[in-house]
Order: C-alpha cells, then structure tokens, then sequence
C-alpha cells in the first residue's frame, strides 16, 4: 500500500445528549416535595484540526469510524449531567471535507492549526423541574436528549502551494524541485518516479513561496486514465502553473504535442486552464535544443506566456526564472479557499416531520416524532394532556387535517397507534 493516500471516507457521530430527570424531592419531614430531575448533559461534538505535521491521509486507512461521548443523564437534586468530552480528528492542512450524501463542502481546512467543528453534540433533555406550573406541580415526565445520526464524509486532500509544476513524467520536474529548494525528491529515469506531491520552499524578494511537484500527467488524464485524477486535484489551489517541457526531445517525444496535451487535459478537469502559466524549457544542455526552443517559441506565441529556458543538470537558468515566479505572484489572487457551502446541525427542528398515508391510517413519521414519543408518560393525565398541546403546536393537527384526517380516523406514530380527534 502507498503511503500517500489523498482521498478517503469516514464516517463521524457526535454524542448523544444525556436524559432528563424525572425525579422528586425526598426529605424527612418534607411531604410531596416538588420536582428536581437535573437536565441531561449536552453530547461531544466532532472536531477537525488541521495538522501542520501531517502529509497524508493514510491513518484513515486503518481508522474510518469515529464517534463523540454521549452526554451524561440527569439526576434527583436538580443534578445536571456531564457534557460529552468532544472528539478531535486530525487532517492535514489543505484537507477538503465533503458530504458524502450531496457532495457539498463541509470545511476546508486550508490554514495550519485552524480547528473547526464538523459535527455537533445532541443537546441534553430538560428534566421534570422544567414542566412545573402553578397548575402543575408534580410533572411525571422529563424530556430525552437529542439522538444524533451518523453521516458519511469523503475527505480529499489538495496540496497547498502558491506553485505548481506540471508537465509529463520524466521532463524534469523533480529535479527542477531540487534545484531551486531544500527538497530532496525520489529522481530516476523511468515514468511516474513521483508517485506523490513533493512540496518545497525557496525564497524570494523576502518573501517564502511553496512550491509543489505535481506527478506527470498523462493523455486522458481528466477523465481518470493512469494517475488522473488521483493527482490533479493536487493542481487546484496552486494561484501559479510552471509547465515544464523537455525541450530537447530526449526521449523521442514531441515538446509542442506534449505542452498541447497537458493544456487539453487542463481544461479537462475544470478551471486549471485558466490558472496562469510560465513554460519551462528544461534539458537546454542536451544536444539540438535550441533548435527545438525556436520551434516552441513559434508554436506558443499566441498563448502570450513567458518562456524560461533552464537547465537542471547544470543549474543554469533559474535565477530569472524565480524572479519571474516572485514577480507574477505579487499581482495574483491568494490561494484557493473552497467555500463551505452548508454546516451540518445535530439538533433537531421542533416539527420535523411527515403525514404518510396508508389506507385509512395516517402515520406520522420524522425524527422529532420519535423525541416526543420519548418525552411523553402515557399514564399520567397531565404528560398526554402536554403531548396533544404540542401536537397541536408544531402543526400536526393541522397536517393531518389537511391530508383528510376525520375524526375517529387512526393516527400511527412509531410504535403507537391513536384516534384523531379535532
């Protein structure tokens, strides 16, 4: 198994919040104390953060479930339960969080150190001493705490770098990587040596751009063939592309077909063809290249993007080029943030819910439906008298009325079954 992994699923559940109490104060020489049930703790919450020592997302590969504490049940003595330690999961900076469902963004963890909530606890349950009124003095009931459901995330990791270099495997990108930058990627000659983004750090006008080695792109590559989109993800943040050509043809390939084939799969993919670009000329020591550099010259004029012809193997060439680079970085847009586009809550609308008709029978179905079953003492007066008051409430009555409900007619909720009555 590799060990960079950039995209996987989890699944993630914020804890439950605890019961209410139904209890009664007892005391010698006290009679018919009032209620004091304690309110139920709320549940943990799921969190993110975005570790800045982290470089995959291979731990997910060996742990993809993750759950919060419940919050703690109420208890006599107005005793409120203890709230749910949250869960901390750990990403790599430049992780994008989606809902597996809608495959709308969650969170974008793009800033070392950030921590953002993902998933929120279940809020306690009220206990009894809540429903005390003048009229009710001695309620028999307490309210359960919200149940929170498991939701499916897919997590993809895009690189965080204000430069990108792409090109075909074996132009010289790697190499290129290890010139202008402390980093030492794996270099050979054979196709796909990087497997993986390999990030470094070179300085410039006083300022520290990152700068990222994206694996060879292959034809077809959009559409997933070879590394696809496995690694063009990676491309997405980058404000600028440095697209390497080997100049010289060393093995037998064409510089033009190539620069073409990679702006085709660009475009491909989304956007990326329109992301900035300076072309590098890498292998201007091997023989017939400036040849070939006068061609190129030609081939690309109308696309209007400057030409740097360097190379790797002499280091020669690259000190216009990361000026350049620093240059047109000052005039750009700051790196991509993927916009969060909805939040997930746990908590649970008073209301939730829908009339579904079978025969003469109406059910009630919903989650908030489940919550008042849950909430109501079927053998005290006063607690039905409540569950038929917030019925009435949250529009039940009105729904079933509106669905054709008559009197007398059967009203299923869960496990229960009730006449209606106007």
């Amino acid at each position: 198994m590799s060990n960079f992994v950039d995209h996987v699923k989890i699944t993630a559940k914020a804890g439950n919040g605890g019961n209410g109490s139904m209890s009664f104060h007892r005391e010698k020489y006290v009679l018919n104390g009032g209620p004091d049930g304690g309110d139920g703790g709320n549940g943990g919450d799921v969190l993110l953060y975005a570790d800045p020592n982290m470089h995959t997302l291979l731990d997910f590969r060996f742990k993809s479930k993750y759950t919060a504490e419940n919050g703690q049940d109420g208890a006599a003595g107005r005793c409120t339960g203890r709230r749910g330690e949250s869960l901390t999961i750990k990403v790599p900076v430049g992780t994008v969080v989606r809902d597996e469902e809608s495959g709308r963004v969650v969170a974008d963890m793009d800033k070392p150190g950030e921590t953002r909530r993902l998933l929120r606890g279940g809020k306690g349950g009220w206990g009894n001493v809540h429903f005390a009124t003048p009229t009710r003095q001695a309620p028999n009931f307490a309210k359960p705490g919200v149940k929170t459901e498991i939701h499916t995330f897919r997590l993809e990791l895009k690189t965080i770098a204000d430069v990108g270099l792409v090109g075909y495997p074996n132009v010289g990108k790697s190499s290129i990587l290890s010139v202008v930058t402390s980093a030492k990627p794996k270099i050979g000659n054979y196709h796909f040596t990087t497997l993986t983004p390999n990030l470094g750090i070179f300085r410039r006008h006083g300022k520290d751009i990152v700068l990222a080695d994206i694996p060879g792109l292959v034809e077809g590559a959009a559409d997933g063939v070879g590394l696809g989109h496995d690694f063009l993800r990676h491309v997405e943040r980058t404000r600028l592309l440095l697209h390497v050509v080997d100049i010289a043809g060393s093995e037998g390939r064409d510089p033009m077909e190539d620069f073409d084939q990679i702006n085709h799969e660009l475009r491909n993919y989304g956007e990326l063809a329109d992301r900035p670009q300076i072309i590098v000329c890498n292998k201007m020591d091997l023989t017939d290249a400036d040849e070939y550099l006068e061609m190129f010259r030609d081939h690309v004029s109308e696309t209007g993007y400057p030409i740097f012809p360097v190379s790797a193997a002499t280091r020669q060439g690259f000190d216009a080029l990361l000026d350049a680079v620093a240059d047109t970085l000052e005039t750009l847009p700051p790196i991509v943030h993927f916009e969060e586009e909805f939040e997930l809550d746990e908590s649970i609308k008073p209301g939730t819910f829908e009339i579904l008709k079978d025969g003469k029978v109406y059910e009630v179905v919903g989650s908030a439906m489940e919550r008042l079953i849950d909430s109501v003492n079927f053998d005290d007066e006063e607690s039905m008298n409540w569950f038929h008051r917030t019925l009435r409430r949250w529009g039940v009555i009105d729904a079933l009325r509106a669905e054709g409900a008559k009197e007398g007619d059967t009203v299923r909720l869960i496990d229960m079954e009730f006449d209606f009555v106007e």
